[in-house]
């Protein structure tokens, strides 16, 4: 006798959604919402790994073209990036019938780094230091592709970390920027506590994401969001075009720190670039067990 449809429905994975291959099953479990789309956890049946569904429901820029063009470009970007601490994205596909954009991404187990953080609070300044470390190796892979890639919205919570042995990967590079050989783009994007003055003058270049670095390596160091004294965005424009530095700089004791943080906020011409911040004194001790301090 054949099995009913219903018996086979028992041995399926509970999937909502199967992409046209049939490798990746969605589950209905949200991992994350942005602005643009929406992350649920998903299960690629052909290697036996948990992923990350990124879905982003095209009908609601039916309005906007350069939105559409900007994910697609997202997804092709990503595609070419090969990295240890980027997310690595494995397919992509339009569903025309539903009007959404799907990508796959990896997925990291133990979520982004701002939340990571929030739960740990004693951690050693060696811990923060790798951290920083693979977010800078990070930042110097998409600052040295050929076409140089700007991140522009690189802040704590598109950080992600495998908790279980300290990787720590960038993403969401939906605000990306390819700018080529001039190094300068022009369009004001990113999470307000995290851009850099010049970026709201629309004249940028890649030293944009070393101030988000260092506003990340703040939070980690404090958490606490930068300008969080501030309670709306016009506050904090007005403190960044300024160059108030956020009040959380204070709370940093430590002098070595302090002063690693100052040369990534310096004016842009100053700041060091990944590839010079990598060879920073700051990171010789953290092949050092010894004398870990809490922070």
């Amino acid at each position: 006798m054949m099995p009913s449809e219903n018996e086979y429905q028992s041995d399926k994975e509970p999937f909502i959604e199967i992409d046209p291959t049939g490798r990746y099953g969605r589950y209905n479990e949200l991992l994350g919402c942005g602005a643009v789309k929406k992350v649920y956890r998903a299960f690629d049946q052909e290697k036996g790994i948990e992923v990350a569904w990124n879905q982003v429901k095209l009908r609601n820029f039916t309005n906007d073209p350069a939105m559409i063009e900007r994910l697609y470009s997202e997804v092709r970007l990503l595609r070419s990036l090969t990295n240890k601490n980027i997310i690595t994205l494995y397919n992509v596909w339009r569903d025309a019938e539903h009007s959404t954009l799907n990508f796959i991404t990896e997925v990291c187990t133990s979520g982004n780094l701002r939340e990571y953080r929030k739960k740990h609070k004693h951690v050693s300044m060696k811990a923060l230091k790798k951290w920083s470390k693979q977010i800078l190796e990070g930042l110097e892979y998409l600052h040295t592709h050929e076409p140089c890639v700007i991140h522009r919205d690189l802040n704590c919570s598109n950080v992600f970390i495998n908790g279980n042995v300290g990787q720590v990967k960038i993403g969401d590079l939906g605000l990306a920027a390819i700018v080529g050989k001039n190094h300068s783009a022009h369009s004001v994007l990113g999470t307000p506590e995290f851009m850099a003055p010049e970026l709201y003058e629309e004249d940028y270049t890649e030293m944009v994401d070393i101030y988000s670095f260092g506003m990340c390596v703040l939070e980690m160091v404090t958490l606490e969001i930068p300008y969080s004294e501030c309670d709306n965005v016009a506050k904090i424009y007005k403190k960044v075009s300024s160059g108030v530095r956020p009040q959380a700089l204070n709370k940093i004791k430590d002098p070595e720190v302090r002063a690693f943080v100052d040369k990534c906020l310096a004016q842009p011409r100053a700041r060091p670039s990944a590839t010079e911040l990598l060879k920073d004194a700051f990171f010789n001790a953290i092949e050092d067990d010894d004398n870990d301090q809490d922070v």
